[in-house]
């Protein structure tokens, strides 16, 4: 017998004692019983409602199924597979897998069969996937993920598939990523083809030394060693890696070194190894074409004006995908010091973090990147002035020296331009210099270029329009506002333009087109105003104020903005930077560096996952 229900005074949702959710409908409405009521109803004939649900339903209900198939009741069918039976409902089997489904529903002639016999599938992973039919669970490991992935890709359970690729995407390493993109390539799992291919291409390096890659087919190595996004120190560890992978069954192999070698960019490794290494291995020179790939290699090497017009893609350098920019500050002064401690700066997190410090103490250096390396020019140690130089390569979080320049300089202008790197001006020791240099890192030289008609010491060079511009700096007696431009292709220097103010210890740096010079010092006072050259209308032209004054400091471009580090206001050494937005010029305050640096050098470089790199080194 049921209660009366006051209209009026019912809550709308109750909870039973039980916790389970209740919610009683009634007649409450402001609406009159005629409004609410059918034909010919009263409202004495309006029944009470409750709704009742059981958020335990689901679970507890296939639990008592999954009892009752481990306990072989009411189960429907037999599933035998490898000399094993295993029971199950088919309404289970057919709500969680498309192929059941299609088995037990369409016109086949398991449809009404008490006993199904499965083929080409592990019995444990089937055992493993008809318990997940019933629990929703299952436990992936390293023991059992490769008979677990193609089982569900065959019974269609995609869930578990995906997460067995999610799983081996997890376990990825040098020495497995060639297995795992192997077998996710068999199976048709597309994403995970598709990362452990790039995992390997990140980190060729640390791959070449696995067995895996020693047993790769012809096709997938090709595959690897002519993709531009191969992720290298440097070229010669790919031409290593051929060599390694022919002569592990020579006999078999050696048919392919012509095809394997014009993916290898000869033209870019260094000489001492292409005499030393490529011309004297045998390999290459019983080969015809392999013959025409190293004179390819030596022309591009022996002709550094002509580069230009030797453009292939053995010329060109790799660039790995997940590649970013970073900002270096090298060296300077603060107060009494010279400094060897050198940071890095990200600017998608905004943060700066220490890097490996020079092996020379340097001032007043031209900094410069080149080839995936940052190469650091002369400049001042606090008794002498240098001739000396090093890189630093971001793989390794190691400087190592160079060739000397032929010339000591401080207070020089550096930049690199068609896979060359330039110096300009500077001082001595005794006095301001118009020479000009340029290093080869391919041969390791240095050669004389055609002097500026200026004397410049603490002048800044940029490359713009295939050009060289060299702007600024003091000629001994005067602060200068001159500018003048080299050609490399013609060989010659000529006049542009002068800036509006004189500047000397200005930043300059390149970019859409423009040549921004900002602050220095014009002999009275450090500056903070900026102009840009307008290469389309040849003249000058101004821009917003940095916050501080600044000389002595570093303009770089890094992701279409110009950045201004450190340098001296007059008074002291700072280690403040901004950063300048052309599209709404504007200079906005970012973070500082860790180390306050006037005389400072600094340069973008583009590296892969530099703090990775560091974390890795610093172990």
């Amino acid at each position: 017998m049921f209660l009366p229900v006051k209209s009026n005074t019912s809550p709308i949702g109750t909870e039973t004692a039980n916790g389970e959710d209740v919610t009683t409908v009634t007649c409450n409405s402001t609406q009159t019983p005629s409004d609410l009521s059918p034909p010919n109803m009263s409202n004495d004939d309006i029944l009470p409602q409750a709704h009742h649900q059981n958020p335990g339903h689901c679970i507890a209900s296939f639990s008592a199924i999954n009892r009752m198939r481990q306990n072989t009741q009411l189960c429907d069918v037999t599933l035998e597979v490898g000399g094993e039976t295993i029971n199950a409902h088919k309404v289970i089997l057919a709500s969680v897998s498309p192929y059941f489904y299609a088995m037990f529903n369409d016109d086949m002639l398991e449809r009404n069969c008490d006993v199904v016999t499965l083929h080409d599938i592990d019995p444990s992973s089937l055992k493993q996937l008809i318990e997940y039919a019933y629990s929703g669970e299952i436990t992936i490991t390293e023991d059992n993920v490769q008979v677990l992935l193609p089982a569900s890709s065959l019974l269609q359970i995609q869930s578990v598939r995906e997460a067995c690729c999610k799983f081996l995407l997890r376990q990825l390493h040098p020495s497995n990523c060639l297995g795992i993109r192997s077998f996710a390539d068999a199976h048709s799992c597309k994403e995970l083809h598709s990362r452990s291919h790039r995992y390997a291409l990140q980190n060729f390096q640390q791959v070449v030394g696995t067995e895996e890659f020693l047993l790769l087919g012809f096709n997938e190595v090709q595959d690897l060693i002519s993709n531009s996004q191969l992720n290298i120190c440097s070229e010669e560890k790919v031409f290593v890696a051929v060599l390694s992978w022919i002569k592990h069954d020579l006999s078999e192999r050696k048919k392919h070194i012509s095809e394997l070698m014009s993916h290898v960019r000869l033209p870019l490794v260094n000489r001492e190894f292409l005499m030393n290494c490529v011309e004297t291995e045998a390999l290459v020179r019983e080969e015809s074409h392999c013959k025409e790939l190293l004179l390819e290699a030596m022309k591009y090497h022996l002709l550094p004006e002509q580069r230009s017009a030797l453009v292939s893609q053995r010329t060109l350098e790799r660039r790995p995908e997940g590649m970013r920019s970073y900002i270096f500050a090298v060296g300077g002064g603060s107060l009494f010091a010279i400094h060897n401690e050198c940071e890095c700066y990200n600017p998608k997190t905004n943060a700066w973090m220490t890097i490996s410090p020079m092996i020379s103490r340097r001032s007043r250096a031209g900094v410069t990147s080149l080839r995936k390396l940052l190469y650091v020019v002369g400049g001042y140690d606090g008794e002498n002035d240098l001739a000396t130089a090093e890189c630093y390569n971001p793989l390794t979080n190691e400087w190592t020296h160079i060739t000397p320049m032929g010339t000591k300089r401080s207070c020089l202008g550096t930049c690199a331009f068609d896979g060359l790197l330039y110096v300009c001006g500077g001082y001595d020791g005794a006095s301001c210099l118009s020479s000009v240099e340029r290093y080869d890192p391919l041969t390791g030289v240095w050669t004389s270029c055609p002097a500026m008609s200026t004397r410049r010491r603490y002048c800044r060079v940029a490359v713009l329009d295939n050009c060289i511009y060299s702007l600024g700096g003091f000629d001994s007696s005067n602060y200068q506002s001159s500018v003048e431009r080299f050609d490399p292709r013609v060989g010659s220097w000529s006049s542009v333009p002068s800036m509006t103010s004189r500047r000397s210890s200005c930043g300059v740096a390149a970019l859409d087109g423009y040549l921004y010079c900002i602050g220095g010092s014009d002999g009275t006072m450090c500056m903070q105003t900026g102009e840009r050259f307008n290469l389309r209308t040849n003249a000058w032209e101004p821009i917003s104020a940095m916050h501080s004054r600044r000389s002595t400091h570093e303009v770089v471009e890094a992701n279409g903005l110009l950045y201004a580090l450190g340098g001296n206001d007059g008074s002291s050494s700072l280690n403040s930077v901004e950063r300048y937005d052309p599209k709404v010029n504007k200079w906005a305050i970012v973070t500082s560096m860790l180390t306050r640096r006037s005389s400072i050098g600094a340069s973008v470089l583009e590296c892969f996952n530099l703090e990775r790199g560091l974390l890795q080194t610093s172990i």
